[in-house]
């Protein structure tokens, strides 16, 4: 079980030219806490580390894969043939396959989008009103739901 009093590591997989990825990491830090940033793009994950995401978020390998603005068309990814040993390989070799961001606490694993979800993660989730990166604003009563 959680400690609330004792310090909590965060981990993000985050890609700085990702909007989502922003936003996600500047809620993390509105909430009081300073993560481990990991930019995925410069330090994939290791084959082991990857598996052990997918199987923490409790998603299939499939909903990790980001199709858009990358080169998941030109390399036949949407094939639903293709094993899932051949998916993993992919993502490995050509990490902006890899969708993001992935936000790793003691409260969870979790792909974060929309970025709010990361609320679910957080000691404190308390941030008061958010203003994402497009200009929206999320008031604190929408995001304590």
């Amino acid at each position: 079980m959680f400690n609330a009093g004792a310090a909590m590591t965060i981990t993000i997989y985050h890609n700085p030219d990702c909007g989502t990825s922003r936003n996600t990491l500047a809620m993390i830090r509105q909430s009081g806490a300073e993560p481990k940033v990991i930019e995925y793009l410069k330090t994939p994950p290791s084959r082991l580390e990857l598996l052990a995401l997918i199987s923490a978020m409790g998603i299939a390998l499939r909903d990790l894969l980001r199709q858009a603005g990358t080169p998941y068309d030109a390399m036949g990814l949407g094939d639903s043939n293709l094993p899932d040993e051949q998916l993993v390989d992919a993502m490995i070799a050509t990490p902006i396959l890899i969708n993001r961001p992935i936000v790793v606490t003691p409260l969870g694993t979790r792909l974060c989008r929309p970025s709010e979800a990361v609320l679910d993660l957080l000691p404190n989730p308390d941030i008061g009103d958010f203003t994402k990166e497009d200009g929206a604003v999320i008031p604190a009563a929408k995001l304590a739901t």
